[in-house]
């Protein structure tokens, strides 16, 4: 017998992870589009959950070297080579991010190419 107030377990989705861990995995890469480091940072900090926390942890290593590269582009600009650099930068950023928040939602782990392991 079922009670209408009753909580109910978290639904499991095929990775073995709840949907709430999931919804997450995919927010830890969005949220380096919006925020740079500062949205996968806190769920860094926040989580318990190690597959969270993986996520999270590319996730930042990713905007972490997503600032050094524009750091350098702007001191590239004059030599002419960071004005291109500039505007690749923003558009790689965006897509990673989406394919990454893709990926996680699908329960895998997307490493991020040109990307030093940080933490």
């Amino acid at each position: 017998m079922s009670y209408p107030n009753t909580p109910q377990p978290p639904v499991k989705t095929s990775q073995g992870h709840g949907q709430s861990d999931q919804l997450m995995c995919v927010l830890s890469h969005i949220l380096g589009i919006f925020t740079g480091f500062i949205g996968p940072l806190v769920i860094f900090l926040v989580t318990e959950n190690p597959n969270v926390k993986e996520h999270s942890r590319e996730s930042l290593n990713w905007q972490i070297c997503f600032i050094i590269y524009t750091a350098i582009s702007f001191l590239l600009v004059f030599v002419v080579i960071g004005i291109p650099l500039l505007i690749v930068l923003p558009l790689a950023n965006v897509v990673f991010c989406v394919i990454a928040a893709i990926k996680s939602s699908e329960g895998k782990v997307w490493k991020y190419p040109l990307t030093f392991r940080i933490l």
